[in-house]
C-alpha cells in the first residue's frame, strides 16, 4: 500500500502549487492584459490541469486581486520599514524610490501588472486600490510631518501633498519603462531614473540647507572656488616693469 501524505507535506504542496499559477497568471497578464487572459492560458503558463485553477482561483478576477495583494504587500512592508526607520529624509526619500525600482528590476512583469493591469485599467475596480494608495500614501505623510517637525521641510509643504507627489512621481518613472518609453534592460538607465526622481522632488520640498551629512561632505570635499584673494595662492607675483629714465638736463656754460 502506498503512504498517506501528511498533513504538512499536503500543505506545502498546496502552497506551492497555488504560488506556481499565481506566477503564471502574472506573466499571462502582464502579456496579454487582463481582457486578453484566459484560465486556460493560466493554466497552460503553469503546466496545470484546468479545472486546477479553480480549484485554488474562483475566476480572473480573484487571480488579479490576489495578484495585487501580493504584490502590493510586500511593496507596503518595505516602504514602511524605510519611512519608520531613523535617519534623515534627503536618505528616506532615496531608498523609497530605491525600493520602488528594485521591485521592477527583480519582477518587471509583476509590476507592469500592478501599474498597467490595476492601478490604471477599469478591470482593477473590483479591487479596493483606494484603501491600498490612500494607506501608503498616509504612511508616508506621518514621515514628512516629522520632518517638518524637525525643520527639514519647507514650511510650506503640506506632508500629504508631497507624499502623494513622491508616489505619483516614482509611479510614473516606472511607467516609462512598463510602456517601453526607456529600456528595462538598461540598468544604468534605471539607476538615473531612480536618482533623478528623488533628486528632482527634494529639491522642491527641502528647506534650504537642509541635506544629509554624507551629501555635505560629498559637497565640503570638492573645490567649487578658489582661495580667498584675488589670485591663486600658488601664483607668483606680476613683474613690475621698470620706469623709462629721466631725460638729462644739459648744464649751462
Amino acid at each position: 500500500m502506498g503512504q498517506q501524505k501528511t498533513a504538512p507535506e499536503s500543505g506545502t504542496r498546496e502552497s506551492e502549487r497555488r504560488r506556481t499559477i499565481l506566477r503564471a497568471a502574472i506573466d499571462v497578464f502582464a502579456r496579454k492584459g487582463y481582457h486578453g487572459c484566459r484560465i486556460a492560458d493560466v493554466a497552460k503558463e503553469a503546466g496545470v490541469a484546468y479545472g486546477l485553477v479553480y480549484h485554488y482561483f474562483k475566476n480572473k478576477d480573484e487571480l488579479l486581486e490576489t495578484v495585487f495583494e501580493t504584490g502590493w504587500s510586500g511593496f507596503i512592508a518595505r516602504a514602511r520599514a524605510v519611512a519608520e526607520s531613523e535617519g534623515p529624509l534627503v536618505e528616506k526619500v532615496r531608498r523609497i524610490a530605491d525600493v520602488a525600482f528594485e521591485a521592477y528590476r527583480v519582477d518587471p512583469r509583476a509590476v507592469k501588472v500592478l501599474i498597467l493591469e490595476i492601478a490604471r485599467s477599469p478591470a482593477g475596480a473590483r479591487i479596493n486600490r483606494q484603501t491600498a494608495f490612500v494607506d501608503v500614501i498616509r504612511l508616508s505623510a506621518q514621515m514628512f510631518t516629522r520632518a517638518k517637525e524637525s525643520g527639514e521641510l519647507r514650511p510650506d509643504v503640506d506632508p500629504l501633498l508631497a507624499s502623494a507627489l513622491l508616489f505619483g512621481s516614482i509611479e510614473m518613472g516606472l511607467t516609462a519603462f512598463v510602456v517601453g518609453l526607456a529600456d528595462a534592460r538598461d540598468t544604468v538607465m534605471l539607476e538615473r531614473a531612480k536618482a533623478q526622481i528623488a533628486d528632482s522632488f527634494l529639491h522642491g520640498v527641502l528647506l534650504s540647507g537642509a541635506s544629509s551629512k554624507a551629501e555635505t561632505t560629498k559637497h565640503a570635499s570638492t573645490p567649487h572656488e578658489l582661495p580667498r584673494g584675488d589670485e591663486p595662492q600658488d601664483a607668483a607675483p606680476p613683474k613690475r616693469e621698470k620706469a623709462a629714465p629721466k631725460p638729462r638736463t644739459p648744464k649751462r656754460g
